[in-house]
């Protein structure tokens, strides 16, 4: 007799928790309770050095949130509005967690505006806050700039010490203008090349330290020197 009366009394207790533990996943489902609420929001970036400060902003979402009334996919989309992001992924976390984690572009250069400098990375997306001061051994561009300036900057990165900044020129080729006021006109065809010209002749007739205004390499086949 004692047996069976500890037998039914697990089995009603198992039966009460069986209900409470059901209720409280229906209603985390449904989006209600203190479980289906946003109690935490973790953001995490593949660099350190990038304020997380306006993917919080871009997310709009408060703690106390219904996590299942969020749409993930809108969430993403607003924080890969933000400049710098190259990818975001949302997911939801137990105890009403959110985590988010983001991909950056990186900076590679440097955009003027003849005030202020924006990092940008290299399909020429600003990446970080401006600033006043142009930063120390950076390619600089000014004017309008094209999706891809990865191998440009590379290129120009060897004339850092004499470069004041690039333009790009119609739509189809630099110009770079030099420290000393030299304007020097690369060719639309293989532009990478002719700022190796550059540095040869620099290196060997410290051509860039003459007094010349403009160095015209638009034809693959002469140099002409103004």
């Amino acid at each position: 007799m004692k047996k069976n009366l500890w037998f039914w009394l697990y089995f009603i207790a198992a039966i009460l928790l069986a209900i409470y533990f059901a209720t409280r996943i229906v209603m985390a489902f449904m989006g209600y309770g203190p479980t289906a609420m946003v109690r935490h929001i973790s953001i995490s970036a593949d660099t350190n050095d990038k304020d997380l400060t306006p993917i919080i902003a871009a997310a709009g979402i408060a703690p106390g949130t219904h996590s299942h009334a969020i749409k993930l996919e809108l969430v993403n989309a607003r924080i890969e509005q933000t400049p710098g992001i190259k990818e975001s992924a949302v997911r939801r976390l137990p105890n009403g967690n959110l985590s988010i984690r983001v991909n950056l572009y990186h900076a590679v250069a440097e955009r003027t505006d003849g005030v202020y400098y924006y990092p940008i990375s290299a399909n020429g997306k600003d990446v970080k806050t401006p600033s006043e001061t142009r930063g120390a051994g950076t390619v600089v561009f000014r004017g309008k700039i094209p999706n891809d300036i990865g191998e440009i900057t590379k290129a120009a990165n060897n004339l850092i010490g004499n470069l004041d900044y690039l333009e790009w020129i119609d739509d189809r080729r630099w110009n770079l203008i030099t420290l000393g006021g030299i304007t020097i006109m690369l060719p639309e065809n293989d532009p990478i090349s002719a700022i190796g010209n550059v540095v040869v002749l620099d290196k060997k007739y410290n051509i860039l330290s003459k007094d010349l205004k403009v160095i015209d390499m638009r034809d693959n086949t002469r140099i002409l020197v103004k």
